[in-house]
């Protein structure tokens, strides 16, 4: 945020506590950064504005984004989203009033009482979770191994929203109060660091879908949703750089095909990130009011390997072969979610809009809403609501959907494009996108093998 206004980023990701403990303690403001604002002032931003309805054929192709391929593959999402064109200005005049709309929005919000939490949802959910850790401690007492695993990924599943949940501070809107349900919830009964999340989640929600800083889109070498990860860019979150090496590069011309068979394997990796946060002293906090949030979340972890890995696993389940099947069984089936939290990102922009570009204009343009209806809700976990989410993330999960009329009277009123699918459309543009990319690095290749043979050839004249 070096060289920015983050006045918006501050009150959507803060409660009014820790703003007035903020404001009592800052000093002054930094100002611009000639290292980091030169490449974000470039003049081939393009600051043109047309109406919603153009058609989709006559979107151009996005300025900024170095190393531009054509494919006829090229996802709706991320051509509607990375056309800067049908989103208002990028001068600070067009920008004011985006921010004037956006900040009175919330004022709305604020005053239809959806800041509250609705309680009673939470008893709904309480009735779900009950149901579903019943099933899995029956199932298991009576040796029914698989429908045991499947219950018991069914409840990490929607136990992952409530997460999310606490990490906003959006049930009881208590520091302490809601990181404890989270940490409870993550780290004893899931295994995961509540703790993690929040670091990596509030840097996706500041930085959304920027590839040098968003670490939700930084899964080198798996995933590439831009060519310019071909690059080997530095990732300021992890201070490394994302090699673009022969893995990479093998992985990444088969990304569409591997998309689903590597995300059920997700849940794997998560306790990978848990541990090395939890573990590494520049991560955790380690001073301040939370400094033993560190220490129960390690509790918590012992814990759980000992409930599920000991006492699951190891004592309630009598050969390796059945052991190895819940193991598996019981992940893969949290897999879901692993495709909800990519759904509504991968397949938008990654192009900078920018030094003056809004808060809010930067959510909605990075950002897809999944289209279902009311009754399904439980499911995607509030997570099918990413534009409504991203704008104010304190919002309550089940405020979200009442939330979402206002959000798209906004973005009419200011022009700009509200991008929604279904579910299934939706996971067509992202596998479109990766397509795209990878075809985007076929395509490079060849090209140097056609220049490295003619250069061959033409000093063998």
């Amino acid at each position: 945020m070096v060289g920015r206004d983050g006045t918006d980023e501050i009150t959507a990701l803060h409660s009014e506590e820790a703003q007035a403990y903020m404001q009592n303690s800052s000093g002054r403001s930094t100002p611009p950064s000639l290292v980091f604002d030169t490449e974000e002032t470039r003049d081939d931003v393009r600051l043109r504005r047309v109406g919603n309805d153009t058609p989709i054929s006559e979107i151009s192709s996005p300025g900024p984004e170095p190393e531009r391929f054509e494919s006829s593959e090229a996802s709706t999402a991320h051509a509607i989203s990375s056309d800067l064109s049908r989103y208002p200005r990028l001068d600070q005049m067009s920008q004011d009033e985006v921010i004037s709309k956006y900040r009175q929005l919330d004022e709305k919000l604020q005053s239809k009482g959806l800041y509250q939490c609705p309680y009673s949802s939470y008893a709904v959910e309480f009735i779900r979770y009950s149901a579903l850790f019943a099933l899995f401690l029956t199932c298991l007492h009576y040796s029914y191994y698989t429908l045991s695993s499947i219950f018991l990924g069914l409840l990490w599943h929607l136990l992952s929203f409530l997460v999310h949940d606490a990490g906003h501070l959006s049930i009881t809107h208590g520091f302490h109060t809601d990181s404890c349900i989270g940490i409870f919830v993550a780290d004893f009964i899931g295994g995961l660091s509540v703790g993690w999340w929040k670091r990596n989640h509030n840097v996706h929600h500041i930085k959304t879908n920027s590839p040098e800083h968003d670490p939700d889109i930084q899964h080198m070498p798996f995933f590439a949703i831009s060519s310019r990860f071909f690059a080997s860019l530095r990732s300021t979150y992890y201070d490394r750089d994302m090699p673009f090496d022969s893995a990479s590069r093998w992985f990444i011309k088969h990304q569409h095909y591997l998309y689903y068979p590597i995300l059920l394997m997700g849940r794997f990796n998560l306790y990978r990130l848990a541990w090395t946060y939890l573990l590494d002293p520049k991560q955790a906090p380690r001073k301040g009011s939370a400094w033993w949030h560190r220490y129960l979340e390690m509790t918590g972890q012992v814990f759980f390997w000992y409930w599920y890995g000991y006492r699951t696993l190891y004592l309630s389940i009598p050969t390796w072969s059945s052991r190895i099947a819940f193991l598996f069984i019981s992940h893969m089936i949290t897999a879901p979610l692993h495709v909800q939290l990519t759904l509504s990102h991968f397949a938008m922009s990654t192009v900078d809009g920018g030094l003056h570009e809004s808060f809010a204009q930067k959510m909605v343009r990075t950002t897809m809403d999944v289209d279902c209806p009311p009754w399904l809700d439980f499911i995607h976990g509030g997570l099918n609501f990413q534009v409504v989410h991203h704008l104010f993330p304190r919002l309550p999960r089940h405020n979200l959907r009442r939330a979402q009329k206002y959000v798209k009277e906004f973005c009419d009123e200011v022009g700009m494009p509200y991008v929604i699918f279904t579910f299934t459309r939706g996971n067509k543009e992202v596998i479109s996108r990766l397509g795209e990319v990878a075809e985007q690095l076929r395509v490079m290749e060849e090209c140097r093998r056609v220049a490295a043979k003619d250069l061959i050839e033409g000093h063998s004249h």
